[in-house]
């Protein structure tokens, strides 16, 4: 099939559908919840220690990142500023449980305000933030959901080498 070809298929096909993106979603925050039940139970100077290795180089940073990019990137859809926070912002666990439950509430919100249609249609119009190419919301929160178990990933390893291995947090767990 050619390239052509393939994007008049693609754009004709409903990739994702909203319940599954809801549940995906869903379990997604649940398994987050088990990790940070887990990192709670870890000495606060080792949460911030520096892991050389690492884009994001302390549990805190990885766990403050996966938020704020599921934030960020849920204002991008809307075409909202979103004015940003750092690990700073977001001293204690209570802190980032509070930010972790607003966050989750607000893309469920937003997901819950679109059609299948809104859900799997290209953006029209490049968000004011944007920086990659033109996806559909539902390509865009698959990825939030990839990249939270992507940085989850990365956190649990940061916790094997501090001495602290997590439970398991798959998507699956076995």
């Amino acid at each position: 099939m050619t390239k052509v070809g393939y994007a008049r298929t693609r754009a004709k096909l409903n990739m994702f559908s909203k319940a599954g993106i809801i549940e995906l979603h869903t379990v997604m925050h649940e398994r987050f919840d088990l990790l940070l039940w887990h990192v709670a139970t870890v000495p606060d100077d080792l949460q911030h220690r520096l892991i050389s290795g690492f884009g994001h180089p302390s549990v805190w940073q990885q766990l403050v990142h996966i938020l704020t990019c599921e934030e960020g990137w849920v204002h991008d859809l809307q075409n909202i500023v979103f004015p940003g926070w750092h690990e700073e912002d977001c001293p204690t666990m209570a802190a980032l449980l509070i930010a972790k439950a607003r966050i989750r509430e607000a893309t469920r919100t937003y997901l819950g305000g679109l059609t299948e249609e809104q859900l799997n249609t290209t953006l029209a119009k490049r968000p004011v933030d944007w920086g990659g190419e033109l996806r559909s919301p539902a390509f865009i929160l698959l990825h939030v959901i990839t990249h939270a178990f992507h940085h989850k990933g990365q956190v649990v390893a940061m916790l094997r080498i501090l001495g602290y291995p997590a439970p398991d947090t798959d998507l699956q767990p076995v």
